[in-house]
């Protein structure tokens, strides 16, 4: 059975997912990184800098929301390395084109919500239960399940409303899976990115800008994929063990309500 501790990560080939594993690799975890192809260029770049930081790097293809694809990908990460550690629950898309809450079709509402909240919560799901039984396996054994909303869980934006409703069901998924398992001794956060640097936000630069430049973002900056790195990473040292449930909210202040 592998000695070091194991995190997975869905959508790591690019952006949060990447910093993400990158930041636990310097931690000392072995990464089981999860992307929908095994073969990009994202994930050819990933491998190298999490095995420079003398940890395993284990690349793993995956359609997040093929639900039936879940049990295999979880036995071979465990017939590999024997445990899991810690589950960051990354993977997510933003709708194809942004369009207003009138002109929302039922074919992109289930795209997004079959990627951004239902594959996420089977897929902790099915890890949450393997975790249980190995508490009674290894000693010292402390696992965690990350879930990485969006500030959009609780801010709205009608041109992209099945986003907004997929990360709010997110956020409560991470509530109930932190209710249901804290007394188990498996500890479950959410972390809320603000406006991030990523490919997905890319392509709405002039107007992120814009707002950033106008004090929408308090801190007056980009949030980059390495500051949801650093949270994700403070959580894995074990700096918040008393927290369990906590929303972490990585978005330059835009929690703070101020008039």
């Amino acid at each position: 059975m592998n000695g070091k501790p194991v995190a997975v990560i869905t959508g790591a080939s690019r952006g949060i997912g990447r910093a993400v594993a990158t930041a636990l690799a310097g931690e000392g975890f072995d990464i089981a990184a999860i992307a929908r192809s095994v073969n990009s260029e994202g994930m050819e770049i990933l491998g190298p800098e999490v095995e420079k930081r003398g940890v395993q790097f284990f690349p793993i293809g995956l359609d997040i929301s093929c639900t039936t694809c879940h049990a295999e990908v979880v036995s071979n990460i465990l017939e590999r390395y024997g445990r899991i550690d810690f589950l960051v629950n990354n993977a997510g898309v933003a709708p194809l084109q942004r369009k207003d809450l009138l002109e929302m079709t039922e074919e992109n509402y289930d795209r997004i919500m079959n990627i951004n909240l239902r594959g996420p919560v089977f897929f902790a799901q099915k890890v949450a239960r393997e975790m249980l039984w190995l508490k009674g396996k290894l000693q010292d054994y402390k696992p965690c399940i990350i879930f990485i909303t969006s500030v959009s869980a609780g801010l709205s934006s009608p041109d992209r409303t099945e986003y907004c409703i997929s990360k709010a069901g997110l956020s409560m998924a991470s509530t109930v899976f932190a209710d249901r398992f804290v007394k188990e001794g498996i500890r479950v956060f959410e972390i809320r990115p603000g406006i991030i640097m990523t490919d997905m936000t890319i392509r709405q630069a002039e107007k992120y800008t814009k707002l950033i430049d106008d004090g929408f973002v308090p801190q007056r900056r980009w949030g980059m994929p390495e500051d949801v790195g650093k949270a994700v990473a403070s959580i894995a040292r074990g700096d918040w063990d008393y927290s369990a449930g906590m929303v972490f909210e990585v978005s330059g202040g835009l929690n703070i309500h101020g008039f």
